[in-house]
């Protein structure tokens, strides 16, 4: 009869934490699915017009910041290539600067000679 016993209660507590966990699980799962539910009603059928007109403005709140921000990156990109164009005609004259340079020293040599 003990081990009879022995094995109703065993049989009992493992059942019994089978159905919780089925439980638990079937509670996570429906709490999922209504979340998503209500994720998709929502995108559908807003509930309230204010929040579309929210959605517009911070909508148009960002495209108005990305088009700061482009105008700003444009303006900046324009003026380092401003600054490279500059660069690059001061040292077309330092190179010509120099070439006259060797040029007048090589007569200097020439004369000297």
């Amino acid at each position: 009869m003990n081990r009879y016993s022995t094995l109703v209660l065993l049989s009992t507590l493992t059942m019994t934490t089978l159905a919780h966990a089925d439980a638990l699980d079937g509670l996570f799962d429906n709490s999922i699915v209504g979340s998503i539910s209500q994720a998709i009603n929502d995108a559908y059928k807003p509930s309230d017009s204010r929040s579309d007109d929210n959605d517009d403005r911070r909508w148009d709140e960002s495209q108005r910041r990305d088009d700061d921000d482009r105008r700003q990156y444009d303006d900046r990109h324009r003026q380092l290539e401003d600054r490279r164009r500059q660069l690059d005609d001061q040292q077309r004259q330092l190179d010509q600067q120099r070439r006259q340079l060797e040029e007048d020293e090589r007569r200097l040599d020439d004369d000297f000679r």
